[in-house]
């Protein structure tokens, strides 16, 4: 059918609504991270009186960004390859064989999605105490910790994300492989991994990315040493003051590792999300 006239200007008149949603906050961010903390305080304005760039040098002063952002770093990274790595063989363990248990085991993967995360915090913070004064194993307060507290809650989802991608990979391939002599984990690591790489990169992201800008279990099972951006950008509001244009601009440079990986893997993560929805 032919778009008539009403139909194109609605469709550019909503596109531009949305655009302007997603811009607006965005230029209010960048506008207010060069403004001097008392312009920022008085009456909103679209333009800085007088633009400057001290709040990105005084960022990193007023709190100790740059150790929350290597912490944030590390313990994003390593819960998300962790997590990768055991769903990778557990997906293609429920995907390619039949077993006992199987359909329980699937079940219950998927059913820890529907608690909420504050239902395990205390649990893990008794588990981590007490680990702590009978073995002298820290896990609280430490980066270790934060790592497995987040794979309680990503590895299930990649799991059944991955579940979903390995179905949707023909068994023909395996077959190919077994009757060329390969065993199951030459066929797992150079028939269906190749084949899989969107699927591990959508998995990869969404790890990394849910660690990334988590709060709750950050704010409790860390201290000043582990503390990690999500919590530490709280540094910036003290009991006198907050340092609005200082939030803004922590915001924006904590923000360009996310957004240069987002963009780099972004064919990668798309493919990934729907090629195990229809099979």
């Amino acid at each position: 059918m032919r778009e008539t006239a009403g139909e194109r200007w609605g469709r550019r008149i909503v596109l531009t609504l949305l655009a302007l949603f997603v811009v607006i906050p965005l230029y209010v961010m960048v506008t207010s991270a060069a403004k001097p903390l008392q312009d920022v305080q008085n009456g909103f304005t679209w333009w800085p009186s007088r633009p400057t760039l001290q709040p990105f040098v005084d960022m990193w002063s007023t709190v100790p960004l740059a150790r929350y952002l290597v912490n944030s770093l590390v313990v994003s990274s390593i819960a998300a390859v962790c997590s990768v790595a055991v769903a990778i063989f557990a997906a293609f363990a429920v995907s390619r064989y039949r077993f006992r248990g199987r359909g329980v085991f699937s079940v219950t993967v998927l059913s820890t999605q529907m608690f909420p995360g504050i239902l395990f915090l205390l649990p893990l913070f008794l588990i981590y105490v007490n680990l702590g004064n009978t073995t002298g194993i820290e896990l609280y307060a430490s980066r270790l910790g934060l790592v497995i507290t987040y794979l309680t809650f990503s590895l299930p989802f990649s799991i059944w994300m991955l579940v979903g991608y390995f179905d949707s990979i023909p068994r023909g391939l395996d077959e190919a492989a077994q009757v060329d002599g390969a065993g199951p984990l030459r066929t797992l690591f150079q028939v269906i991994l190749p084949a899989a790489v969107p699927g591990v990169v959508a998995v990869t992201v969404y790890a990394f990315m849910t660690a990334w800008g988590e709060v709750l279990f950050a704010s409790v099972m860390t201290d000043e040493g582990s503390r990690t951006l999500a919590v530490g950008l709280q540094g910036y509001s003290t009991q006198f003051n907050v340092y609005w244009n200082q939030v803004m601009a922590a915001s924006l440079v904590v923000s360009v590792p996310v957004v240069a990986g987002f963009l780099a893997l972004q064919r990668y993560f798309v493919a990934g999300l729907t090629a195990g929805a229809v099979k």
